[in-house]
């Protein structure tokens, strides 16, 4: 729902912005190159550390099945070069023993839904006029790691309105161990018509800015505006099917992009093999989308009986984001007063809606999209919304890896699987408030906080 950085069409000030975020990542890389040791500043920079070698056996006292809900005790699970390679009675001789004979062990968080170049403390329509590339990285950079503490070892990020795509840069410098922070997988811009949710050129007709590159009026400007995603290294391609709150433009309630526009994009990106996700407020752009073979609905705030039984018939997945359009701004709130309108408005559509998604036994992901602090909020927000413990558990586990293509690599604690593992204090299937109490946490190998 809430997006951030915008820039006006290509110049020399913004390619320098976008040359000062790869600037700013490869000191992001030396700093955490040099973290481990207390050497001295001169002399060759070191390449990234590469995963211990150290064989590693977690202790945990109960070990959560995120498939069944079932429990086992005292177990110790065995990580070799970020793969988890046993799950037994007892530790491998020499093995490093990490003691969470006191907590609950599980898989970690995946969060289908952020915008990482987003900065939530500015939320008016110029703000977005005002980030570089290069803030917009930073900003990312840092979110990145919030998310990491508390538990988050995977993440799509769901398209920001940067040019530049700065959310590409973190992905593959996390993938090349450059910086820390979740696997990732990343939209391209948010793709939108002429006034739309993602248009986000506020100025007045006078003033208005050149035309970007996310905007599209034809089936033709669609295709171009996808095939730029894909160029550029795109996961998943993000439309904007309805109107949404975090603009001054658009009306939630109707459907934008046109189902023909929408299922050329499919039709590209799925040929590519890519995935497209769609935001969609509003019960027709949820129609149009889902009838268009977008594989994701985000949000799906005012689903109704019939959008919810062909999302059912389809497989769709819905992500519906619950917390964020729950957290009331405060007076001090820099979102223009039209945005705040809106988000009082909509929230009256959201149980309903989740209600309809429930009774049809939508697939159903886990995503954040505000600030870290929310990924504790949207499980409390689940369950608060009809979902049992150990389902919006699922959510953000298996489901997330079955969403993202990466079930054979991680969302449940198996041998084979990546070694993404957390730990919490007490038992989220007796009380989902458990996961704002992330105590331990471990990304594909590498230990990131431990109690």
């Amino acid at each position: 729902m809430r997006r951030g950085t915008c820039q006006p069409a290509a110049s020399m000030a913004a390619a320098a912005a976008a040359a000062a975020a790869v600037a700013l990542m490869a000191l992001m890389a030396l700093t955490a190159a040099r973290a481990a040791t207390a050497g001295p500043t001169d002399g060759p920079i070191a390449p990234p550390a590469p995963l211990p070698a150290t064989v590693i056996a977690i202790k945990a006292g109960r070990l959560l099945d995120v498939r069944t809900g079932l429990y086992r005790r005292d177990v110790y699970i065995t990580v070799e070069q970020g793969r988890i390679t046993s799950i037994g009675a007892s530790a491998p001789a020499g093995a490093r023993v990490v003691d969470l004979s006191g907590k609950v062990v599980m898989p970690g968080i995946i969060d289908v839904h952020e915008h990482l170049g987003d900065d939530l403390t500015d939320q008016s329509a110029a703000a977005r006029m005002r980030y570089s590339a290069a803030q917009s990285a930073l900003n990312g950079a840092y979110k990145l790691h919030q998310l990491l503490v508390r538990g988050v070892t995977t993440l799509r990020d769901a398209g920001e309105t940067n040019v530049y795509y700065p959310q590409f840069a973190l992905r593959d410098g996390i993938a090349k161990g450059l910086i820390e922070g979740p696997r990732m997988q990343c939209a391209g811009m948010l793709i939108s018509m002429s006034g739309g949710h993602s248009d986000d050129d506020t100025t007045a007709v006078d003033f208005g800015l050149p035309r970007r590159p996310n905007i599209a009026d034809t089936v033709d400007e669609l295709r171009i505006a996808v095939r730029r995603d894909l160029k550029y290294g795109a996961d998943w391609i993000k439309l904007m099917a309805s109107g949404g709150i975090s603009d001054l433009y658009s009306d939630f309630r109707s459907q934008e992009l046109s189902e023909e526009q929408m299922a050329a994009a499919v039709e590209l990106a799925h040929r590519a093999g890519r995935h497209v996700m769609a935001h969609a407020e509003g019960a027709a752009g949820i129609r149009a989308a889902v009838r268009a073979g977008v594989d994701s609905i985000e949000h799906g705030t005012m689903l109704d009986e019939e959008s919810a039984s062909l999302m059912a018939a389809k497989g769709t997945w819905l992500v519906p984001t619950l917390a964020t359009f729950q957290l009331e701004p405060g007076t001090d709130s820099s979102m223009d007063a039209k945005m705040l309108r809106k988000l009082r408005d909509i929230l009256q559509y959201q149980q309903p809606a989740f209600t309809l998604a429930l009774k049809h036994h939508l697939n159903i992901a886990f995503g954040g999209d505000d600030t870290a602090e929310t990924v504790s909020r949207e499980f409390v927000a689940l369950v608060k919304g009809g979902m049992t413990p150990l389902a919006t558990v699922q959510a953000a586990t298996i489901n997330g890896a079955r969403l993202l293509g990466l079930e054979a690599d991680t969302g449940a604690i198996e041998v084979g699987k990546a070694a993404d593992i957390i730990a919490v204090d007490a038992d989220p299937l007796a009380d989902i408030g458990a996961m704002k109490q992330v105590s331990f946490v471990m990304a594909a190998g590498r230990i990131i906080r431990q109690p």
